[in-house]
């Protein structure tokens, strides 16, 4: 029993490891393996909340264990995924502007703690760190056909939608299965390594994640309706 509710933990840690291969991969110049880690973690992170409620397993460690992860896997690790791929060009500079999308990152998060229980659940104040990170990685992914001023723009406009009071909708007010556009992303990612042909190339942890997931969005969409039909 006590191994049940450590596992929300294990989800969030995982999420953190992920951020740290990230880093590991960027720094290698295996960029596609650091995004797709990221996008890992995007996955791990949309779990672990909702697995600590199914199992009654909330706690404020796990919350602030969860604040740590995401600052690393959705705040550092896209950082450094930018700054090697597009910001290195510019010398320290580049270093520099990289680093401040975790900073501003850190300050959303922050703001986010300290607010959560006046917040309207049905929309966030800003962009979420996870969705900014996520963005990132996918960019890093797909936009090799992009010119940089477009990623320099992104990256830019989200540093300051992070800290922003705009309202952002949150995935309850989707018609579709909760985190049904992560579900869409991952396979779209999955797609995307198939149709190239190059999957060697990749983290292998993605074949085994991608399926589970989807598999548990299956689960709780199920067990959603059912709930509403008692």
């Amino acid at each position: 029993m006590r191994f049940i509710k450590m596992i929300p933990n294990m989800m969030t840690l995982g999420n953190l490891y992920c951020g740290f291969l990230s880093i590991g991969f960027a720094a290698y110049g295996q960029y596609n393996n650091a995004a797709i880690l990221i996008i890992i973690g995007m996955m791990l992170d949309s779990m672990d909340g909702r697995a600590a409620r199914m199992l009654k397993a909330d706690s404020t460690l796990g919350k602030e264990l969860d604040s740590l992860a995401d600052i690393v896997t959705f705040g550092v690790a896209p950082s450094f995924l930018v700054y090697y791929t597009y910001f290195s060009q510019f010398g320290m500079l580049g270093m520099a502007i990289s680093g401040l999308f975790p900073l501003f990152g850190a300050f959303r998060l922050a703001r986010f703690n300290i607010s959560t229980s006046k917040t309207n659940m049905h929309y966030f104040i800003g962009v979420p760190i996870t969705a900014a990170g996520g963005i990132l990685a996918i960019l890093t992914l797909f936009g090799h056909n992009l010119p940089n001023i477009v990623t320099t723009v992104v990256f830019t406009a989200l540093c300051f939608l992070m800290v922003s009071r705009i309202r952002i909708p949150s995935f309850k007010e989707i018609p579709l299965p909760k985190y049904g556009t992560i579900v869409t992303i991952f396979l779209g990612c999955l797609l995307f390594v198939l149709y190239k042909g190059t999957y060697n190339s990749y983290p292998y942890l993605i074949y085994i994640a991608t399926p589970l997931y989807i598999a548990y969005i299956a689960y709780m969409f199920k067990k959603g309706k059912e709930r509403k039909e008692e």
